[in-house]
């Protein structure tokens, strides 16, 4: 399919129709009950640009009706009190005038799709990539293909948010060299760098942010023990092989025949080949992989040695160091450079400025995400400043205290309402800064370990971020779906989603009553019960 419409745009798809909003949305694609229903109800939504100005304009009413009425909460941190703030007011108005621009140039996660794409870009436009991932398609077996995919997804959080970058468009890359739907490939890698952000064979800044504000807690109580960045990664390894053999079970049960339904109608640069490559791709290949090499080594000099000054100049720690801090530059790098000594080789770079140009086209595919960028950016930080997002996660782990539910039944509602709180509130630190007063402490006294409690709390906190249209890179993956088929509309993409979320969050919790029912150590020195 993808060589019969390589640079073609079509016309209108067959079988769409005009929804009420005016968008497009895909009427045939294989769904059916309540996914069929979210799909069809998803798609009646506007562009997500609007759905952001609406969310924020009640945000903001929000705040006043909140403030007028006087709604606060007791900080279990520090005991504070945290009171509802009125953005409909002077102070409000002239905050947001003097920091919307910084709001927006400050947007941590639009910085790093930037500095991320401009380096894959080279490599992408070079025809680096595709040639690689021909290779992997014709010399992996398929049945590892996919649940290589999602390992890599999940393992990419190393990088913080690169591996939600990065992973997307190079499975979608895979799946067409497969002689499946790109589209597929894209869901399949947002899904496993989203919904798997917690887990990792290595540990990652994540560990080590969870496990400060986890010690910061335990300091607090009897015995004062420290939880070490290493508590949970037993169990996050064995949560990566799952994730990679769940992921690769829903993609083949229904990402993919669902997705085999979408016609390709963008304009897009790769096709279907037979997999042998030819004396440029080969020589190029080579070059690229000698440049990976010596590039890999320089690095490796400056942050293995104890002295390598890419680690932590007070302890010579490499978790955390300015190595995990700087890995997106380092990442730039590692995608730009094999790119460059391929691109020469083949002739796709002939001069310096060819590398600009490169850079240049990866841009103008991310205009659209720019723009989106401009509302996101004040809606999380105007949310910030109501102190909205904080009294609803007080509330929230308030309720779930006075349930009075102990054992399994506490550790369920537990993850699901952390991972209801996490479609409305993105920040995992934020989040477990308030969980962790409250639920350390409680289930301490039924002698569960703090470690088992920050456990529980990185599924429920991991498992919706694929999920929610409100995550700061779902607008990535709709422009990146959109470079294929135009007409696919949010609630096509939220049900293509949805089984993931779903399914991986049942066989986790399998998964962890399987650890809990053997009482396995769940990382270095840690179990599930106080020792």
């Amino acid at each position: 399919m993808a060589e019969e419409n390589k640079g073609q745009t079509a016309g209108k798809q067959p079988g769409t129709k005009q929804n009420a909003s005016g968008n497009k949305g895909v009427t045939d694609t294989g769904s059916s009950g309540i996914l069929r229903w979210i799909e069809v109800m998803g798609n009646k939504l506007p562009h997500p640009f609007w759905i952001f100005v609406w969310i924020t304009v009640f945000i903001i009413l929000v705040s006043a009706l909140t403030a007028f009425l006087g709604v606060s909460a007791i900080h279990p941190d520090d005991g504070s009190l945290v009171e509802a703030e009125n953005l409909v007011s002077g102070e409000g108005l002239r905050r947001f005038v003097e920091e919307a621009v910084t709001n927006f140039a400050h947007f941590a996660p639009f910085g790093l799709v930037l500095v991320m794409l401009m380096g894959v870009s080279i490599a992408e436009r070079s025809g680096l990539l595709a040639v690689a991932m021909r290779t992997v398609a014709f010399s992996v077996p398929k049945k590892i293909v996919l649940p290589v995919i999602f390992i890599i997804g999940a393992c990419g959080n190393i990088g913080s948010d690169a591996g939600i970058v990065i992973v997307p468009p190079i499975a979608a890359l895979i799946f067409t060299q497969m002689g499946l739907h790109p589209i597929a490939g894209l869901v399949a890698g947002y899904a496993g760098a989203t919904a798997g952000f917690t887990a990792n064979f290595f540990i990652a800044g994540t560990d080590v942010l969870l496990a400060g504000i986890s010690t910061e807690i335990t300091s607090q109580m009897p015995g004062g023990q420290e939880v070490s960045p290493t508590a949970n990664w037993y169990f996050m390894i064995a949560s990566t092989f799952l994730l990679g053999l769940g992921g690769a079970f829903i993609a083949r049960r229904y990402t993919i025949p669902r997705c085999q339904r979408f016609e390709l109608l963008g304009t897009f640069d790769h096709e279907v080949t037979d997999g042998r490559l030819t004396p440029a791709e080969r020589k190029g290949l080579k070059r690229a992989g000698i440049s990976l090499l010596l590039y890999v080594i320089l690095i490796s000099i400056l942050v293995v040695p104890s002295w390598a000054p890419l680690r932590d100049q007070a302890t010579g720690g490499l978790v955390p160091s300015p190595f995990l801090r700087g890995l997106i530059p380092i990442l730039f790098f590692f995608f730009a450079i094999p790119g460059y000594f391929y691109g020469k080789a083949t002739g796709s770079i002939k001069v310096p400025n060819d590398i600009l140009r490169q850079m240049e086209h990866g841009m103008k595919e991310l205009s659209g995400y720019i723009v989106l960028m401009l509302i996101v950016a004040q809606f999380i930080n105007l949310f910030s400043w109501s102190n909205l997002d904080t009294i609803l996660a007080i509330t929230g782990a308030d309720f779930l205290k006075s349930t009075g539910l102990t054992g399994p039944v506490l550790f369920v509602f537990y993850m699901v309402l952390v991972a209801v709180l996490n479609i409305f509130l993105g920040s995992g630190s934020a989040k477990w800064a308030i969980f962790a007063p409250i639920f350390i402490p409680m289930l301490a006294q039924l002698n569960y370990s703090p470690a088992f409690v920050q456990l529980m709390y990185r599924v429920g906190d991991s498992i919706t971020n694929c999920v929610t249209p409100l995550y700061v890179y779902f607008p990535l993956l709709l422009g990146w779906i959109h470079k294929y088929n135009k007409n696919i509309g949010i609630g096509t993409i939220v049900s293509l989603l949805i089984p993931y979320a779903v399914i991986l969050f049942i066989m986790w919790l399998v998964l962890l009553f399987v650890w809990f029912a053997l009482n396995l150590p769940i990382g270095v020195g840690e179990f599930i019960y106080i020792q």
